[in-house]
């Protein structure tokens, strides 16, 4: 699965690991879902799948350029790092959208995932029986999921290890978001906003030499639930790695119709024209979770208005969201003919 890869190339590739950072921490959205189009899927779940007893073994006894090689270190090296740029950078710009605008956000999103139905259905061409029911299947539960009323907050510390091992799903099938699963599980601000800012205080206090929030047992305590977070994560990854290259390997076809299928049900959470629909008490007023958010208890889904400007500026986005994967195909077919040139030459 290694591939030799040019400058450009290694570019595209944190561009890429960018895109999954900033895909996973939308809800409705899976990063995964970006590596399936990107055409690094595979890679990427073989590569995951190399950290295993053999690579901890290269790795105790000091072998680590035969631990890098083996585990495809700079493939993974690069994407995490294009990820964990994303979370500091672009996906701090997606939440100040998401708050000025969400429409268009959302719009974009669907549209991208619309993309991506076409993108992994075209060249698809195993359907049968068996593949067909499998694409029911996994349509019946990604249209479950959609409609699932979240849970409240719980920070409870084997909770925050569950929930890491279940929310890393949205980077290793391509469909199942892990924040809309943190939402579910009523954890998303707790995990993916609160963490993440705190995360980002702590760094920039660090570089400032203010060491002040050693101090403040709210902060640690927040620092605490994101190593913890980290862990189940990581955790969550290399063990559903496992689990999907073999998959992948003995079940090929039948995998891809589910993701098919889980992929075009998941378009429930992602559509555009919604209203957030928040918790309240019996007076009817809108209930807040400890850390001042309100309480999400579902969405109310409704059909544009096509009388109102706003709704063609939505469907615009839609259309822009589309002409991204279509760029991102463009771009696999290019880079497929280039290392056919390179091997044939």
């Amino acid at each position: 699965m290694h591939q030799t890869r040019t400058l450009l190339d290694n570019i595209f590739l944190i561009i890429k690991g960018l895109c999954m950072g900033t895909a996973n921490k939308v809800p409705g959205v899976s990063g995964g879902i970006v590596a399936f189009v990107g055409g690094f899927y595979e890679e990427f779940i073989y590569s995951l799948q190399k950290i295993n007893s053999k690579a901890l073994k290269l790795l105790l006894n000091g072998r680590f350029k035969s631990f890098y090689q083996y585990t495809n270190g700079q493939f993974l090296l690069l994407l995490i790092f294009g990820m964990l740029v994303s979370y500091f950078s672009i996906s701090r710009v997606l939440d100040f959208f998401l708050e000025k605008n969400e429409l268009f956000v959302w719009a974009a999103f669907f549209g991208m995932i619309l993309g991506s139905i076409y993108y992994i259905s075209k060249d698809f061409d195993h359907w049968n029986k068996r593949t067909i029911t499998a694409g029911i299947i996994g349509l019946a539960i990604g249209i479950s999921i959609s409609f699932l009323n979240p849970a409240t907050e719980n920070d409870n510390l084997f909770f925050i290890f569950f929930c890491g091992i279940i929310s890393v799903s949205g980077m290793t099938l391509p469909g199942l978001s892990g924040s809309f699963i943190l939402i579910l599980f009523g954890n998303y601000v707790l995990l993916l906003v609160d963490s993440v800012n705190a995360l980002y205080d702590t760094i920039s206090e660090v570089f400032s030499g203010d060491l002040s929030f050693m101090d403040n047992p709210e902060r640690m305590h927040t620092l605490k639930i994101l190593g913890i977070f980290t862990l189940g994560s990581a955790t969550g990854l290399v063990t559903f790695s496992h689990l999907l290259s073999y998959l992948l390997k003995h079940y090929k076809e039948i995998s891809t119709a589910v993701i098919v299928g889980f992929i075009t049900g998941s378009l429930g959470v992602v559509w555009p024209w919604k209203r957030t629909i928040y918790k309240t008490d019996v007076l009817g007023n809108v209930l807040f979770d400890s850390n001042g958010d309100k309480i999400v208890l579902n969405y109310e889904r409704y059909f544009p208005n096509l009388g109102n400007p706003e709704t063609w500026w939505a469907i615009l986005f839609v259309v822009l969201g589309i002409l991204v994967l279509l760029i991102l195909d463009w771009y696999g077919k290019n880079r497929k003919e280039r290392e056919q040139v390179r091997t044939t030459g």
